[in-house]
């Protein structure tokens, strides 16, 4: 998962800073890399790795004119995750081409071998090899007409979709012409689309969360569907096309987990979703005959809410008993198990008075290797707790995400191989309850009855792109594990 933001300003004026703004905002979709590009007469760059507060200074930023930018924040999945693979990328020659992504292709490596007789890559990411798609046809209508029109930003965009497989919300700018957005056919990735009037004209953006829109101001005109392009041309008329015609299949993960609680993702409330969920999981702790415990205590921060409606439901206290250091980063989203298993011992710190002689029911979002969730446990138990329980807003993890979510391998999942009673002996607990998938999608469509159906591959093994095979998830494995991602020791 990344997270980007694009912005189309008026004339003469300068949008790095909102770009800057847009980017804190969405800092915990990725930590390990963030950009900035922009454009005047020419392309204006600054990436570099780490956080957003790290790589941009007032020096830097002061050299980003331009009222036409895009910005990156990244959490690797293909790639070494190097310098060279920060985004933005951009092509100067035959047009001028930025562009900036969040997902993953999952036909990287076919795309890689029809491109080697043409070109030499300059990084590992699968970013780059979209970016020649894109541009290719558009530089050769460049070529034969003399000028680029909408109708071939959305040719250019349907030969994305011909060629390049898996799930991604891409933004992209052309250089005297405007600010491109696209979604993957499948609208696995979420995208979003907003506008702004000011003293000076209008100002359009999207951006992969609604809040990064909230954050600058901009009122959100709409989520661009699945195999949908917008595009905004240089006299400021908004073209919007539906070019692909698949079923929609969004990532429930991004309720589940991902995306902050103050953004809208295809018009459904992460904050009311993870509500709901707290809400079911309660009434299957009930109906399954569970223990009440004495209080109910997240695992913050993306469990808060759930566990708030949680007790709520099941008529116990509400605590907060574990205090999170808000500068370590997410332990998932980690790039290597190394750093995961050093950040967790400093991440969170317990407040034993809320533990001492309680049964306490823990809640969290999702269990994926099981370390976190095990050391957690041993906390409350040393703090005294005299029963830990355990709810999980979501159904067991058991299979690999090829789209972008960094779970590289069967192997890693603690689920993959144990009953949800083995699971509860490896965590250390007395009671495991997983929310019913069912309920977990039903508690996200509430918001927007007119999403069918969600991406539930990470839970059931079935891919909605119909092109992950075996063969390719070792390909992405081996990807992942060659640049360092090893598996963790149970």
């Amino acid at each position: 998962m990344c997270g980007f933001i694009g912005i189309f300003g008026p004339e003469g004026s300068h949008v790095a800073g909102e770009i800057y703004e847009g980017l804190i905002a969405v800092q915990h979709r990725g930590q390990d890399a963030a950009g900035i590009i922009t454009f005047t007469d020419a392309f204006h760059v600054k990436k570099g790795m780490g956080l957003v507060i790290e790589v941009f200074n007032e020096r830097n930023m002061s050299r980003l004119q331009g009222n036409l930018g895009l910005g990156h924040v990244r959490y690797p999945t293909v790639g070494a995750g190097e310098d060279e693979d920060a985004q933005p990328f951009h092509h100067t020659y035959p047009l001028g081409v930025a562009m900036a992504h969040n997902g993953n292709v999952t036909n990287f490596q076919d795309l890689v071998q029809g491109l080697n007789h043409r070109t030499r890559l300059n990084s590992s990411c699968d970013l780059e090899v979209l970016l020649w798609v894109f541009q290719d046809l558009l530089a050769t209508r460049l070529k034969t007409k003399g000028d680029i029109e909408a109708e071939d930003v959305f040719d250019a965009v349907s030969e994305v979709y011909k060629r390049v497989r898996g799930a991604y919300s891409v933004v992209a700018t052309i250089a005297d012409h405007g600010l491109v957005a696209f979604r993957d056919p499948y609208g696995i990735k979420p995208i979003c689309f907003g506008e702004r009037q000011g003293d000076e004209g209008t100002s359009y953006a999207c951006a992969s969360e609604s809040v990064v829109l909230d954050v600058n101001g901009y009122s959100r005109t709409l989520d661009i569907g699945p195999g949908e392009v917008l595009y905004v041309d240089q006299d400021r008329n908004v073209h919007h096309r539906k070019i692909a015609d698949e079923p929609h299949r969004p990532c429930i993960f991004e309720w589940v987990y991902f995306s902050r609680p103050d953004s809208f993702l295809d018009d459904v409330s992460v904050y009311k979703t993870r509500k709901r969920f707290g809400a079911a999981l309660a009434r299957q702790w009930v109906a399954g005959g569970a223990p009440l415990p004495d209080a109910v205590i997240p695992i913050p921060d993306s469990s808060r809410d759930a566990a708030m409606e949680m007790a709520s439901v099941l008529g116990v206290p509400y605590r907060e008993g574990l205090v999170k250091n808000r500068y370590i980063g997410r332990t998932f989203i980690m790039p290597n198990q190394t750093e995961r298993r050093s950040s967790i011992r400093r991440k969170l710190n317990p407040i034993p008075l809320e533990f001492k002689d309680k049964s306490i029911l823990l809640v969290d979002d999702s269990i994926v290797r099981g370390n976190t969730s095990r050391r957690i446990v041993q906390m409350a138990r040393d703090c005294g707790a005299t029963n830990v329980y355990f709810g999980v807003t979501s159904p067991p993890l058991v299979a690999p995400c090829p789209y972008g979510i960094d779970m590289a391998s069967k192997r890693e999942f603690v689920a993959a191989d144990r009953t949800v009673d083995e699971i509860a002996t490896f965590l250390g607990v007395d009671h495991l309850l997983y929310l019913d998938r069912s309920s977990m999608n039903e508690a996200a469509r509430a918001g927007n009855g007119k999403l069918e159906s969600f991406c539930n591959a990470c839970f059931t093994g079935e891919y909605p792109t119909g092109d992950i095979t075996v063969e390719r998830l070792t390909e992405i494995e081996e990807e992942r594990h060659r640049h360092g991602d090893k598996a963790p020791t149970f």
